[in-house]
C-alpha cells in the first residue's frame, strides 16, 4: 500500500508497505526495523517474529518510546510473556499488530507529536 501526501517534516514517515518491504525516504527495507522520527536501525529484530526475544526489545527501549508498535508480518503474532514483562517494569505498553497496521498507526502517532517507536517486521 502507498500513502500519499507525505509530510516529512515529522521525521522519517512509511511511504509504502507492502511483499516487497517497506518504503521511507525513497528507500525500500526488506529486512526488520526499528524506526523513531530520527532513527532507522536496519536490520532489527528477528526473523520470525514468534522469535522476538528481550534483547530485541532493548535496542527498542534505547530510543526512549512512549508508545512501542510492533508490527509481526502479515499476521499479528503475540510474542511471549517475557517479553510483556520487560516493558511493565518500565511502565510502557506494546501494541502488537500486523505490519501494515504498524506502519499506518505509526505515522499517525508520528503526526501527533507522540514519540513513538515501531519494530516491524517484513510483510
Amino acid at each position: 500500500m502507498k500513502f500519499s501526501e507525505i509530510d516529512r517534516a515529522s521525521g522519517h514517515l512509511i511511504e509504502g508497505y507492502g511483499p516487497d518491504g517497506i518504503l521511507i525516504a525513497g528507500r525500500r527495507y526488506r529486512e526488520g526495523l526499528a524506526l523513531t522520527a530520527g532513527h532507522i536501525i536496519a536490520p532489527w529484530g528477528p526473523a520470525c517474529p514468534a522469535d522476538l526475544a528481550p534483547e530485541h526489545l532493548a535496542t527498542l527501549l534505547d530510543l526512549t518510546p512512549q508508545v512501542i508498535l510492533l508490527g509481526t508480518g502479515a499476521r499479528q503474532v503475540f510474542p511471549a510473556s517475557a517479553i510483556y514483562a520487560a516493558l511493565r517494569e518500565r511502565r510502557l505498553g506494546l501494541e502488537v499488530m500486523d505490519t501494515g497496521a504498524a506502519c499506518r498507526t505509526y505515522n499517525i502517532l508520528l503526526a501527533e507529536g507522540r514519540r513513538v517507536v515501531a519494530g516491524l517486521l517484513p510483510c
